[in-house]
């Protein structure tokens, strides 16, 4: 390989640490090939930019002057180089920034005769002119050391050069400073002189006296001679022995208190570095006792950035070991802290922030092994929803244990108006539900946002069948305690069993019970909570509004079956006289219900569906038709009732209105001067009436009950609704059959006797023939009877009723005409008189099978001649106009 040569550098020249750029050739593949960089023959501190270019700070070990940079590399060698740099020494003053340790120690000067201590901070001696040299770079030390060999620049030296010391020192000094300087020197050393004779003058006696013992001792060293002068130095020598061990036995124990003192100071001074360390493991217990787990947080953080992997001290060392176990209690106790329940979920997620930034800070060590936490933002998590839970059961249990206490005591009569135990349960739960699930669910929110996230992946699957089993409790235990017969289709909630007086009792507070669930729906549907959690609970709802709505339906047919208690027999109906105001009042029972139940459970909500709408609802509709279907049967039987219950007659005010064909009785009361009718409602009357409403519950009523289902937002139960209509049709039927049973016994049981009145009769003895019968009659006047007792109740009874009565008549007559014998002239013309009498005068009443019956009874007698049948017609004419007035409401054709 090719030695690395440098070509060129910048800066050129400087002190020690200056920077410098070196460019050239080769100079390392790579920053681990590059071994060394010598400036001046000193080794510098280098960082390989490329192998064009690296950066060296020279340093303070080179030589001073000029001198080569040399580059050696592994791969190249030792190098070459084709410029130099120059080294030279700068002065440093007291303001001076310097990139070199600068010697501080002090140092002795002699100046001008006198002994005194200079401190080397300047790094040379006082300039004698007394002008500043600092900033005056020294840049001709090389150059003067070549005009001035045998000289120097050095006050202290005696080879002093004063040309020297101007043209290093003062090179950039103006000549007016240099007279200046000038001048200040030479009136310093007038002065000197000046101090020197004064001060020779002020001590002239002491000097004196030296000068004469020094003479004295000199005269007594010449006497004695030189026997003594060796005894003397010897002495002299042990003297200054002496003094030097005791100068020695001074200055080590000065030495010795220097150093000790310089051993406190370095304790203080690494106490005061480290005092935030060895002070930390008390301060964490501190703050740990007071919950202040973020500034142990902080603390520990600062800890390990400013001494992990950092320092091999033992001590320090062993300090972090304690403080890494203290930390490792401090996790234990924040991890015991979040699980307990109940505490905010802002002081909760305090405690997760806490813990998972600790084991952050402390993973790798060994006390992070000896404890790891997968994830405690998630036990937060698990806890809470199982403190939720356990809140349900204890409060479900707290319940219903209150339930049997007041069982127990049904000595003290509870008060109406006070809630049901369950339904203050209903409300207790709702309450923890809607105060603590939000609180779930923001914790949930933070953990998969990354705001509690630790070192492992969130886990949204786990929690979304957390919150649906929190939510699923929720529901199970209002259901058990409200809903009857839970329990048998869900085991996983203890059973909450009731009696019917207790489903009862509930089932009037059912409304508020769906009202505290709907306040916690809202505030979950706030939350934006997953529709498969809402579903939940809108589920729940659903259920209770099914229920509440066929509780309150179901309170109506109790209602119902004591509509017989308030049947006045009012006839208030104008579109089919005859009914009275039962039906208005069923209708006015199932409208306050079916309103009832759409003010509590049609009226839709924040999310909520149609109750009525969907397949899946085609249950609740088939309950309600059920219902409506049982209220329609209670109301038919309740007209069965009425109808059948054969009592003493009774005596009812009715209006005028209502009494017309009926014997009324009437007083005045001059106070009022109103007049007050009453009436004898007899078992037929009733009978009547009951057959009348039966009646037009099955035209009209029924099918107008479909418009009240569709005002109050109702689907129409057709369903339910023609059930009800073939209930009142077959109890029309059997009212109709008793009523028309009980005027055959009138009636048509009076045919033969009357037609055998006189013991001789018989048709083939018949002499006369030339009016009615008088069983003929009796019929005729009968059957006008019971039509204007029909008629006084309800003209659209007329045609029911006299068309059962007339066959029955028919087929009376048939008989009795088949099983005469014989007839004689004047009984043929006599029978088939009577007979086409009754037919004629009820022609409008005869069915096909009262017709066909008549024509039996005719054809059973002997034909007639034209002569008799025309005489029997003239018959007919003259009977017929006597009794036009009798028979002519029979000839109405429509009676209304």
């Amino acid at each position: 390989m090719i030695p690395p040569l440098v070509t060129g550098i910048s800066p050129k020249e400087g002190p020690a640490g200056t920077k410098i750029t070196i460019r050239g050739e080769n100079l390392g593949l790579r920053a681990n090939d590059l071994i060394s960089v010598q400036i001046c023959g000193g080794e510098c501190s280098f960082e390989w930019q490329s192998k064009n270019k690296i950066i060296a700070r020279t340093g303070i070990n080179g030589v001073k002057g000029k001198g080569d940079v040399i580059v050696t590399t592994s791969s190249g060698g030792v190098g070459n180089c084709t410029v130099q740099f120059r080294t030279y020494v700068e002065s440093i003053g007291p303001l001076k920034e310097s990139a070199v340790w600068v010697e501080e120690t002090p140092i002795q000067s002699l100046t001008w005769g006198q002994r005194r201590m200079v401190t080397s901070s300047y790094h040379s001696q006082e300039d004698p002119l007394s002008l500043s040299i600092e900033g005056n770079d020294k840049k001709f030390t090389e150059d003067l050391r070549e005009i001035f060999p045998e000289n120097s620049g050095d006050l202290s030296r005696e080879n002093f050069s004063p040309y020297w010391f101007l043209l290093e020192n003062h090179h950039a000094t103006s000549f007016d400073d240099l007279k200046a300087g000038y001048s200040y020197l030479k009136r310093k050393v007038e002065g000197q002189k000046e101090g020197q004779l004064s001060f020779l003058k002020t001590h002239v006696g002491a000097v004196i006296d030296q000068l004469d013992t020094m003479m004295k001792l000199k005269d007594k060293i010449d006497n004695n001679g030189e026997v003594e002068i060796a005894e003397r130095i010897h002495n002299l020598q042990g003297t200054i022995s002496q003094s030097i061990d005791s100068s020695h036995a001074l200055f080590d124990d000065v030495l010795m208190r220097r150093e000790k003192a310089d051993k406190s100071r370095a304790a203080l001074s690494v106490l005061n570095r480290y005092k935030f360390l060895f002070c930390l493991p008390m301060s964490i217990q501190k703050n740990a006792d007071n919950n202040e787990f973020d500034i142990i947080v902080n603390d520990y953080a600062r800890v390990k950035n400013l001494y992990s992997g950092k320092v091999d001290i033992p001590l320090i060392k062993r300090v972090l070991s304690e403080i890494d176990e203290i930390i490792l209690e401090v996790r234990k106790n924040l991890h015991n802290k979040l699980k307990e329940m109940p505490q905010a979920v802002e002081q909760q997620k305090k405690f997760v922030k806490c813990l998972i930034n600790l084991e952050i800070q402390q993973f790798g060590t060994k006390q992070y092994e000896r404890l790891k936490i997968n994830d405690p933002a998630w036990d937060s998590l698990f806890c809470r929803a199982r403190y939720i839970e356990e809140t349900f059961k204890r409060t479900y249990e707290e319940f219903q244990e209150r339930e049997v206490q007041a069982k127990e005591n049904n000595s003290v009569k509870r008060d109406q108006n006070s809630l049901p135990i369950r339904v203050l349960f209903c409300e207790e739960i709702n309450e923890i539900a809607a105060g603590q699930f939000p609180d779930l669910w923001r914790l949930g929110q933070s953990y998969f946002t990354g705001e509690l996230r630790g070192i492992n992946e969130p886990k949204p699957g786990n929690f979304k069948q957390i919150i649906l089993n929190v939510i699923e409790k929720f529901c199970c235990y209002i259901r058990s305690s409200i809903l009857p017969n839970y329990y048998q289709k869900f085991s996983s909630v203890p059973p909450w069993t009731s009696n019917s007086s207790q489903q009862a009792l509930i089932s009037t507070w059912l409304p508020t019970c769906l009202r505290y669930l709907r306040i916690t729906y809202s505030s979950l549907i706030r939350l934006d909570l997953p529709n498969e959690v809402l579903d939940v609970v809108l589920k729940l709802i659903d259920e209770l509004r099914l229920f509440c709505l066929l509780t309150i339906l179901k309170k109506s047919i109790d209602k119902v079956k004591r509509l017989d208690e308030k049947e006045g027999w009012d006839m208030k109906v104008e579109e089919f006289p005859g009914a009275t105001a039962l039906p208005e009042k069923f209708e006015e029972i199932l409208a306050e219900s079916l309103d009832e139940g759409q003010q509590m459970c049609l009226q839709l909500e924040v999310r909520e569906n149609p109750l009525f709408d969907g397949i899946h609802n085609l249950e609740g509709y088939h309950e309600v038709s059920k219902i409506i279907e049982t209220a329609l049967g209670c109301f038919s039987t309740v007209i069965e009732e009425l109808a059948t219950q054969r009592s003493d007659d009774e005596i009812h005010p009715l209006p005028r209105h209502n009494i017309t064909g009926f014997p009324v009785n009437t007083s005045l009361n001059d106070s009022k001067s109103t007049a007050i009718s009453t009436i004898t409602i007899t078992w037929e009357h009733r009978l009547l009436y009951c057959l009348a409403n039966a009646a037009y519950c099955n035209k009209m009523f029924i099918n107008n009950l479909g418009n009240l289902f569709t005002k109050y937002g109702y689907p129409i139960p057709k369903l339910a609704l023609e059930n009800g209509r073939s209930n009142m049709n077959m109890v029309f039927a059997n009212l109709l059959e008793i009523y028309v049973e009980l005027k055959n016994d009138t009636i048509v049981s009076h045919i033969e006797p009357s037609m055998f009145s006189s013991d001789n009769f018989s048709w083939n003895t018949i002499e006369k023939c030339d009016k009615l019968s008088f069983w003929a009659n009796q019929c005729l006047d009968n059957i006008v009877g019971v039509y204007l007792e029909i008629f006084a109740v309800s003209p659209f009874l007329l045609r029911p009723i006299l068309e059962q009565i007339i066959q029955t008549i028919a087929e009376e007559l048939s008989r009795l005409m088949n099983s005469v014998e014989q007839f004689n002239n004047c009984g043929r013309v006599q029978a088939i008189l009577d007979i086409k009498m009754i037919r004629d005068s009820l022609k409008l009443y005869n069915n096909e099978r009262a017709k066909l019956s008549f024509n039996e009874a005719m054809d059973a007698i002997p034909k007639l001649s034209n002569d008799e049948n025309r005489y029997v017609d003239e018959l007919l004419k003259s009977i017929k106009i006597q009794r036009r007035i009798q028979l002519m409401c029979l000839n109405v054709v429509n009676p209304s």
